[in-house]
């Protein structure tokens, strides 16, 4: 008798996978021209790392490192120094003197943006990327830090994505 009924439940399940690839074959297919024209990321998406600015054009890192004991992975490191009184590059008594993110290991869940308590570290739509060496995807306080020239304000972390390209 269960030798019946493994085979009616086998049966069943193979009729519904039929029906789920039938129900995709007649499906319009979707093709994006990509480079030229890139598919539409999702308003949640979890991409590029950047360390934003005040409007001043001070850093908003504060050399905590919340960011780097919130990573699950552990691809980043904070070293922190004392803030310059003459020439602060934050607001606080301390700043982040080596900031990077390891790519490689990097699993882009947006902890370290939750953890953030100056809203310093940012995750934008940038995805590409790829690159030749391992060395480049470390990246760097330098490469991370937002140019004056970009722009600034609150409205750059709206929803914690959203920096003007």
């Amino acid at each position: 008798m269960s030798f019946i009924r493994e085979s009616i439940e086998a049966a069943k399940a193979i009729v519904e996978g039929l029906g789920v690839t039938g129900r995709h074959t007649f499906m319009k297919k979707v093709t994006y021209e990509y480079p030229e024209k890139p598919k539409p990321l999702a308003p949640r998406f979890k991409g590029r790392h950047i360390l934003q600015r005040y409007a001043d054009g001070k850093e908003r890192c504060i050399g905590c490192a919340l960011c780097a004991s919130a990573c699950p992975a552990q691809a980043i490191y904070v070293e922190a120094e004392e803030n310059d009184p003459s020439n602060p590059l934050s607001p606080g008594e301390r700043c982040a003197k080596v900031y990077e993110i390891n790519l490689i290991r990097c699993i882009f869940c947006g902890y370290c943006e939750d953890a953030c308590p100056v809203q310093a570290i940012v995750l934008k739509h940038g995805y590409e990327l790829a690159d030749s060496s391992r060395d480049k995807l470390v990246i760097t306080k330098k490469e991370l830090l937002v140019s004056p020239d970009k722009g600034f304000g609150e409205n750059l972390f709206v929803g914690g994505m959203g920096f003007p390209e």
